[in-house]
């Protein structure tokens, strides 16, 4: 494959401001409420807007292949989309203006289909309205664009993964067979995981057995460098450069690697309700698991009982997120009872039943097979009185009425906790939470997989509970993403970033106390014999975030694409516009 060659980029930043405007109907997305061509005789009447153009599909390839020409043919030097997000469609537009011969951040995009159209559904002409304004505020800004260049910074061509259950394992052979140098780090003895807690899947996986291939596969690969027992303790750095210290029982290690991968998993949640740890007869659906993989058909007798319980302890204000696994933990356990005794008894109480995708035909099955599930209500839970024998009592609001279930068996499906060490990596890695505990993906379409931190990626348990064949997925899509960066020796900073003026700055290092990637240091300078102190962004760290710009008492800081010149502006035509 060979990489694109993009004409020599014209210099504008001398030039007077000749604006393009592409505003686009997005079929009836836009135009079926925004009033296009009213918006763009409008903006036609705007100072430096030299060319109007409005679009069915402005993202379509006919239409960029206009915006090229266009360029060309009216000498445009400053480019304005006026369409959906820029979070899908700005690269788009951005290798537009490279094949013209634009720097591509002479590119701004308004949104006026989420922000305008799709909003005021039912107020068109206030939409139409919004539009203008929106626009109009952006091209203020877009007569002060200039160009940016973008630094490069070298990438060491390696990889940390840390966790190593079996998305961690994935990611780390999967980095490793594209031949990349990988170090695995895991916090318990052995590697496998939650995955020492599956004995068998519903799709018939030799799940021991798959722990043992995998385990075999990562020790005796040449570019795997396995630490069990062992953490990261400290991290330094930025995508392309980074510098870990890990803790093993031995020593501490240094490494220095590219990128990271979170893949530190979840574990089992403890019930403390329903008689847990006080009567052997209750188990949660992995301790069941456990049992049912020795036992023979001579263990489990005719009309032997087992009740399983639903969302327990889960679901509510404490742990208000659903674990997504556990229906069909339990439809798995229940069919492997039926598959050891058809005369057994196995009651599943539900609050919803999850057997998304093809595992419906397991619930099916199951139903087939004598399984008896019960819905109850979350507000009248299931009780159960231990004094006789185990009663289980639900009430069933199809019928109305309470029903008394006599149980020799009462399981738990209790679902899976966050990793209590989550909050501490996040703070370690610079990358978020979420209120329940697990790790935060920068986008859950866009970018799955992808940390808002470049160059840290996460997969399995400890982004979501999921399956094990998605846990594998998603590791395998973090190990592409990571390697989208090992893949060459230089990688492009973010080109939105804070840079000094050394003039103005007086190094009171206020910016560098509120830096949250403490991406700004304050130096000691010599300059024409003189000692300057001031303070200095480092572009790598640098996620343009802007929070330092807000705080700076002196205007010393800025960030490029968002200067003070090119965003007051916008302020200045809104105000015009009221």
């Amino acid at each position: 494959m060979k990489e694109k060659k993009y004409p020599l980029e014209k210099d504008v930043s001398t030039e007077k401001p000749r604006i393009g405007v592409f505003l686009c109907n997005c079929g009836i997305n836009i135009g079926g409420y925004v009033d296009v061509p009213a918006v763009a005789e409008y903006i036609k009447t705007l100072p430096d807007v030299a060319f109007v153009e409005t679009n069915v599909y402005t993202c379509s390839e006919d239409t960029q292949k206009k915006i090229v020409d266009a360029i060309k043919k009216y000498d445009l030097n400053r480019i304005l989309v006026a369409a959906c997000t820029p979070r899908t469609h700005e690269p788009l537009f951005q290798k537009s203006l490279r094949d013209a011969g634009l720097n591509p951040h002479l590119l701004e995009m308004t949104n006026i289909r989420e922000q305008c159209s799709w909003v005021h559904m039912d107020e068109p002409k206030k939409a139409t309205e919004k539009a203008k304004q929106l626009i109009a505020m952006t091209v203020a800004k877009t007569r002060f664009l200039q160009p940016i260049q973008e630094a490069e910074i070298p990438v060491l061509q390696k990889a940390l993964v840390i966790g190593g259950g079996i998305a961690g394992m994935t990611a780390a052979l999967s980095l490793a067979d594209q031949g990349y140098e990988t170090v695995l780090v895991e916090k318990e003895p052995k590697l496998g995981g939650y995955l020492h807690n599956v004995y068998y899947t519903v799709d018939g996986i030799d799940i021991p057995k798959l722990i043992k291939q995998m385990t075999e596969k990562i020790t005796k690969h040449p570019l795997i460098k396995v630490h069990t027992e062992s953490q990261v303790k400290s991290l330094n750095g930025y995508v392309g450069s980074y510098e870990s210290e890990i803790q093993t029982p031995k020593e501490t290690l240094s490494f220095t690697h590219g990128v990271i991968i979170i893949a530190v998993g979840a574990n089992e949640y403890t019930p403390h309700t329903y008689h847990y740890n006080k009567d052997s007869r209750v188990l949660t659906q992995s301790e069941l698991e456990k049992d049912l993989s020795v036992l023979t058909k001579e263990d489990i007798h005719d009309g032997e009982t087992f009740v399983m319980i639903q969302c327990v302890e889960s679901r509510d204000e404490k742990r208000p997120y659903c674990s997504r696994i556990c229906c069909m933990q339990a439809v798995k356990n229940a069919l492997k009872i039926k598959e050891l005794n058809q005369r057994a008894e196995v009651f599943i109480l539900y609050r919803d039943l999850m057997t998304y995708g093809f595992k419906e035909k397991y619930y099916k099955d199951a139903r087939e097979k004598g399984v008896m599930f019960l819905q109850y209500d979350p507000e009248k839970k299931p009780e159960v009185d231990s004094k006789n024998g185990l009663i289980v009592k639900v009430h069933e609001p199809m019928i109305g009425d309470q029903l008394r279930i006599p149980a020799d068996h009462l399981i738990l499906s209790t679902g899976l906790q966050p990793n209590p060490d989550n909050p501490l990596i996040g703070k370690l890695l610079k990358v978020p939470v979420n209120d329940d505990g697990f790790f935060l993906e920068a986008h859950v379409k866009l970018r799955p997989v992808d940390f808002s931190t470049r160059g840290v990626f996460v997969a399995g348990n400890c982004h979501i509970p999921k399956f094990i064949n998605e846990s594998i997925y998603q590791a395998q899509a973090a190990a592409a993403r990571a390697a989208t960066i090992l893949c060459k020796p230089t990688l492009k900073a973010e080109p939105n970033v804070a840079f000094v003026d050394d003039d103005l700055c007086s190094g009171c290092s206020i910016c560098v106390s509120v830096c949250p990637y403490n991406a700004i240091e304050r130096v000691e300078e010599s300059k024409k014999e003189k000692t300057m102190i001031h303070a200095k962004v480092n572009e790598g760290l640098c996620q343009g975030c802007g929070t330092c710009v807000s705080a700076c008492p002196s205007s010393a800081i800025q960030q490029r694409g968002f200067k003070d010149k090119q965003l007051l502006p916008m302020i200045e035509q809104l105000t015009k516009t009221k």
